[in-house]
This record gives structure tokens, sequence and C-alpha cells, in this order.
């Protein structure tokens, strides 16, 4: 009977050990997960505490400035800090001189006005959006009545761009600019957009009445930016539409505040236009109606190297424009379309298309589903004025 209470005793005993080792085993393993926890809370505390200390240390320190670089002059650098005026200033050792061009934003020290970091470039957004990023679809056979033109234009823009090592064996400079001048209407701007479609480069268009800006300073920035982003996509095109906005000929005495500012975005260009190299892939095009009032020192040679006329189209132009335009039109069969361009005289490329435009809104308005007669003499009487409208009779623009 003792035998047997002790066996139990001794059972009882030897449960109760193991379920204790049990509990210990389980209790010094959440100690350890609890430590290891308190280790990389730590850790995170300490890097936590570290970068405030270093937030508190950047923030007790003294400020910086932010210039604009104007120009390299090797060991020294001339910047242009906005309220405080231009410094020549030294520039730190782990900065490349060599790469500080003008125009680039750099951090400087407010104490010793030293340059220390290159910024990143603080693009206007008016100017990024003058890059064209899809070129539409125009290609030289859409346009009638010029090929004279096209060639002047292919031998100043796109040979240039793709064949630049037949410039160089030759030793020859490469042309810079063109204008292209001429009434309205006549496809100034059809023949840039098609030169930027079969050039294949970068074209950024820019109107002369967006340099026109309220504050002194920010069209002569905008032309400087322009440049810079041609030469950073180059090869490029920078196509100024309506140059006469900004590149009148200069009086003796300014008017306004505005003619002043004018002046100075229009001296930038001048300065652009001759700092920057044909080697480089840049090519300007410029548009106007009034080359009349255009400066003399903007169209010299060596800022524009060719000046190209698109007049009014002769008798084979409006007919080659009208068979344009009227491709994809349905139009009567027996219609003599070189009798119409015969007495459309002094008509613009604009208004031929505007008359094959009006003939087919004619047309179905009247539930055609071809072009007849009718419908363009309507449409001549449209566009032009009623004293001036074409006398002709329906017999005539038919061939017989």
């Amino acid at each position: 009977m003792e035998n047997s209470i002790g066996q139990i005793d001794s059972f009882k005993t030897g449960k109760y050990f193991s379920f204790f080792i049990k509990k210990n085993l389980t209790l010094e393993k959440k100690t350890r997960e609890f430590i290891k926890e308190l280790v990389f809370s730590k850790k995170i505390l300490t890097l936590y505490i570290k970068n405030l200390i270093e937030e508190i240390s950047f923030l007790q320190k003294e400020g910086s400035g932010v210039g604009e670089v104007i120009q390299n002059k090797g060991d020294k650098i001339l910047i242009k800090i906005n309220q405080d005026g231009k410094y020549l200033v030294n520039v730190h050792s782990k900065i490349d001189n060599s790469k500080l061009v003008p125009g680039l934003r750099v951090a400087i020290k407010n104490d010793s006005y030293q340059i220390y970091k290159v910024l990143t470039q603080k693009t206007d957004p008016l100017v990024s959006l003058m890059k064209v990023e899809n070129i539409p679809l125009s290609k030289y056979e859409m346009i009638g009545g010029l090929d004279y033109q096209i060639e002047q234009l292919k031998e100043v823009i796109e040979l240039p761009i793709k064949f630049p090592e037949i410039f160089e064996s030759l030793g020859v400079m490469q042309p810079k600019g063109v204008l292209l001048h001429g009434p309205p209407g006549t496809g100034k701007t059809l023949l840039a957009r098609a030169v930027a479609y079969h050039s294949g480069c970068t074209f950024i268009r820019v109107s002369g009445s967006e340099l026109v800006q309220k504050y002194i300073g920010e069209g002569s920035r905008m032309v400087r930016e322009v440049f810079l982003m041609a030469k950073e996509n180059s090869p490029s095109i920078i196509f100024m539409d309506e140059v006469d906005s900004i590149g009148s000929s200069r009086g003796s005495t300014f008017n306004s505040g505005s003619d002043s500012e004018v002046q100075r975005t229009m001296l930038e260009l001048l300065n652009q236009l001759d700092g920057f190299h044909a080697n480089n892939n840049i090519k300007i095009l410029m548009a106007t109606n009034r080359i009349d009032i255009l400066d003399p020192a903007l169209i010299r040679p060596g800022r524009i190297d060719r000046k190209i006329k698109i007049p009014n189209p002769n008798t084979e132009g409006r007919l080659a424009i009208l068979k344009i335009h009227l491709r994809k039109i349905k139009v009567e069969p027996g219609i003599d379309l070189w009798m119409i361009s015969k007495t459309l005289k002094n008509s613009s490329g604009a208004e031929i298309k505007s008359i094959c435009t009006e003939s087919g809104i004619s047309a179905v308005k009247n539930k055609r589903t071809v072009i007849t007669f009718e419908d363009i003499y309507n449409a001549i009487e449209k566009v032009f004025d009623k004293k001036l409208t074409i006398k002709f009779k329906k017999q005539a623009l038919f061939s017989l």
C-alpha cells in the first residue's frame, strides 16, 4: 500500500516538474522575443533621434541663396541673385567649373556667396508647353504652289540637320535661320509644320506675343529658356510665328515701359542668335506678314541667313491647291478647275481652302452627296466681298 502511494506521489511530482519546465521554456521564449522587440524599438528610436538631431543641426546652420549663372570665367563665376544683383564668386572644389553654363541655377552660401551645389532646372510651364510632342501629319505633297520655297527650306533646314558631315567636309558654316515672309494665308505656318514632320527633330513653336510679358525681365528669361530647351533636345527647330510682335524696328526713344520691355526681349533674342552655333543642330524658323517693320539687326545675314518670300499663288499654284483640297471631296464631273483657278486671281491658299470648305457646307445644306457648280459659286460669294465677287457665267466653268 505504501509502495503504491509512493509511486503515485513520484508520478505527480514528475508531472508537476515537467509542467514547470515547459512553462519556464515558454516564459524564456517570450522574454527573448520581448528583448528583441525592445532592441529593435531602441534602434528605431535611436535612428529617429539621430534624424531629429541632424534636422535641428541643419536648421541651425546659416541659410543658402539661389543664383543664376551669367558667365563662366574659369576660376570665377559671374552669378545673378534676384534682389542683390550680380557677383563674381568662387566655386566649391567638389563642383566641376566647366559644367557651370549660363542659365544654370545654383545654391550659394549666404556668408561667402560660394557656389556649393547645382540645382535642378526650373523651367517655366509656358515654355515647356511650347515643345510640340505630336507633330501633325503635314507633308510637302499637301502644299500646293510652293515648290520653289520648299526646295529653299530643304537646303537650309533639312540638309544641315540630316547631313551635317557635308558641311564639315567642305568647311562651310551651317546656316542658322530662315525668315518666311508674305501676305496672310499663304502657307508660312503650313511650311513650318511640314519641315518639322520631314526633318524628324524636336519642334518648338513660339508665338511672338507669348514672349511679351508684364514684368521686367520675364520675356528675356523665357527666350533663354526656349533656346536652352532646344539645346537639350537637339536636333531641334525653333519656329517663331508673328515675330514682328517682338522684332519691330527700334526707335530713338522708348514710348512706354511696355515698349522698352519688348525691346529687352528682342535684344535677348539677338544675343541668343549670336550665341548658339550651327553645329548644335539648332535651327530657327521665323514667320511674319510685316518684314518692313522688322529690325535690321534681327534679319541681317549671320542671324537670319535666308529670307524666303511666300507670295500668293499663281494660276498653276491655285490649281494645285484646289486639287489638294478637293482630293477627298466628291465633286460633280465636268467642272473645269483650271477656269476656276484663273478666275480666283490674287486669292491666297487659305481663301481657296475656305472656298472648298464652304462648297461642302453648301452641298450638305442642300442635301446633296456631291459638290456642284452652284455650291462653288455660293462659296465664292461667301468668302469674298460681294463687290469683289468674281463674275463668270455658269457655262464657262464646264469643259465642253
